[in-house]
């Protein structure tokens, strides 16, 4: 039996055309985390390598970081709001279970009628976002594609838990996807390993709060040691696979932008990758902290902004986390 669908036309490949990234004003050093843990700044330094992070006032919402972070990334890659017909946006924190942020972030940004979804997929979100989009240019529902990541973990976040409480940061970082007549966006090597959901988690359940069963507000806890061995066991791994899957090795990057959870795991994996001297490592983690889906396109945005990283460059980018779900590939920054 024969097929009478028609084929898709979209373009051969697909590439990040431009980048985009929103802080908050309010920049929080660990000074104000020591009022309720009992640590200190150097423990909290040497533990994560993080100095200082930003913190969304009421006004930085989810959307407004985002439409911030979108219009630059717009403007970057020489294009205007109305010519974007998918916007993709991760998070785990926008509070509205439905409509979808994207939806009003697409609204508010002037595109014109495009497709809009949001995807949870905690610090990995970036990657799952970018291969979507990828995805849709090279399969022909849509030319440009906005990718955001953005987080209020602040919202989030156990002042309490001497375990998490210095960790987290607020943010948005963007990206748009568009055509391309060469491969600039490598295959994707991405999972999941449910059965190690309990060590990056929401402490309970939105429910739980709502009928009173619990009177602390819902959080985000984890594992420390355990999440530390897998990342910088297993997502080295992860990292080696997609630079095989691109047909490259650690000696043709020119720059590694892992998720900014923690320097030490940063380190770690520069040092089991054996990445050359020459490779750009992004350290944004010691200013920003741990924005999750913000992450990834917030370091690649002030790498490019600061020069340490330029136009043409080639990037390993891997961002793993709650899930445990993981996403690394292989990109040349716009």
């Amino acid at each position: 039996m024969s097929t009478k669908i028609k084929p898709s036309q979209g373009a051969p490949y697909a590439r990040i055309m431009g980048v985009g990234g929103y802080r908050p004003v309010r920049v929080v050093p660990n000074e104000v985390i020591l009022e309720t843990i009992d640590s200190s700044d150097e423990w909290i330094r040497s533990r994560s390598g993080i100095a200082t992070r930003h913190w969304a006032s009421p006004e930085e919402t989810v959307a407004a970081m985002s439409i911030e972070a979108a219009g630059k990334a717009i403007a970057d890659a020489g294009l205007t709001p109305q010519q974007i017909d998918g916007v993709i946006v991760s998070t785990v924190s926008h509070f509205k279970q439905t409509p979808a942020v994207a939806t009003e972030i697409a609204d508010k940004i002037g595109a014109n009628k495009p497709a809009a979804f949001d995807i949870s997929a905690g610090c990995a979100g970036f990657g799952y976002g970018l291969t979507l989009a990828k995805g849709m240019v090279v399969e022909g529902s849509a030319e440009y594609v906005l990718v955001i990541g953005v987080e209020r973990l602040s919202d989030l976040t156990d002042l309490e838990d001497r375990a998490t409480a210095f960790l987290f940061g607020d943010g948005a970082g963007a990206v748009v996807v568009g055509p391309a007549k060469e491969p600039m966006i490598g295959p994707t090597v991405w999972g999941s390993e449910g059965d190690k959901s309990e060590t990056i988690k929401q402490t309970v359940p939105w429910d739980d709060y709502r009928n009173g069963t619990v009177e602390k507000f819902p959080a985000i806890t984890q594992e420390g040691q355990a999440v530390f061995r897998w990342a910088v066991f297993e997502m080295a791994k992860v990292a080696q696979q997609a630079l095989d899957a691109a047909g490259i090795s650690a000696d043709d990057l020119d720059v590694f932008i892992p998720h900014q959870a923690n320097m030490r795991i940063i380190d770690s994996m520069v040092k089991t990758l054996k990445l050359p001297e020459h490779v750009t490592v992004a350290r944004d983690v010691e200013t920003t902290g741990n924005t999750s889906a913000a992450s990834i396109p917030l370091a690649m945005e002030r790498l490019l902004a600061t020069g340490q990283a330029k136009s043409g460059d080639t990037a390993l980018v891997i961002g793993f986390g709650a899930g445990l779900v993981y996403a690394a590939t292989v990109v040349t920054l716009p």
